[in-house]
């Protein structure tokens, strides 16, 4: 098992933003060894020495100030946190997204974790590329990685809840189950699939919904299937254009988010 950190915070070194560094819980009490990123991160870029303090986090539990204890000879960084103020919620935005390209779908969790989604799942798509499911993404690490660098980004210590389908269909019965789907639009729930190929309206003729939640479902590169289509009305899906062009799954994925995250209030 790869650690989610040494995917992660290489980056850093390469300007990707790094507003607030993150670590697992059962990370503290322990010093950085001088391999890891974040410790070359705070002395070599922050420029840290010991006594002062750095933004960090610890993912599930809150962010604040932490303070560097000890440099020792070998490189290794001991630190100490203060008292964390305790995350907020995250908005209720749920996006499902048909597999991508495993650089794609990086960028996709990685920008979805940083814009606030509360919940991430991927589904395999009818005309999706069938290897794109067979990727390490989900054991290798990668994924969480990408979260995190996407909430240490928007200063956020909380990662979406992230999930795998094989089909729509699977999808689908599973939000039944979980009773995803209980609350109709009308009663304050958006249920949107982004379709630019053959919707039936655009996202800019939805209502407001203030204080509500918003499902969005985005196909894969080759998109909808007839059939799943009609899965998707059949569960009360809409299906809404973004405009006429075509876009890239990142794309789509980001603006579908910043349009239902602005439908359900959560930019003021």
């Amino acid at each position: 098992m790869i650690s989610p950190a040494l995917i992660f915070f290489p980056r850093a070194r390469y300007g990707w933003p790094v507003n607030v560094i993150l670590f697992e819980e059962g990370e503290l009490g322990r010093p950085l060894a001088r391999g890891d990123e974040r410790a070359r991160h705070i002395l070599r870029i922050l420029r840290k020495k010991k006594g002062e303090r750095f933004d960090a986090g610890v993912i599930g539990l809150g962010t604040g100030a932490f303070t560097i204890e000890e440099i020792a000879a070998d490189g290794s960084l001991a630190f100490s946190p203060c008292a964390l103020a305790p995350p907020p919620e995250r908005p209720a935005l749920r996006l499902a997204v048909g597999h991508a390209r495993p650089i794609q779908l990086r960028r996709v969790l990685r920008d979805l974790s940083s814009m606030g989604a509360r919940a991430i799942d991927v589904f395999g798509a009818d005309l999706g590329e069938k290897s794109y499911r067979d990727a390490g993404l989900f054991k290798d690490g990668g994924a969480r990685a990408a979260l995190i660098e996407g909430a240490s980004q928007s200063r956020d210590a909380t990662l979406p809840e992230l999930r795998a389908f094989e089909s729509v269909d699977e999808w689908l019965r599973a939000l039944v189950g979980a009773s995803a789907l209980e609350a109709a639009p009308d009663e304050g729930r958006l249920l949107i699939a982004a379709d630019n190929e053959r919707p039936q309206g655009g996202f800019s003729g939805l209502p407001a919904r203030p204080g509500g939640s918003a499902l969005v479902a985005i196909g894969p590169e080759r998109g909808w299937s007839d059939r799943e289509r009609a899965l998707l009305e059949a569960a009360g899906f809409a299906r809404l254009a973004m405009g006429r062009r075509a876009m890239r799954v990142e794309t789509a994925c980001v603006a579908a988010a910043a349009l239902a995250l602005e439908k359900i209030g959560e930019f003021g």
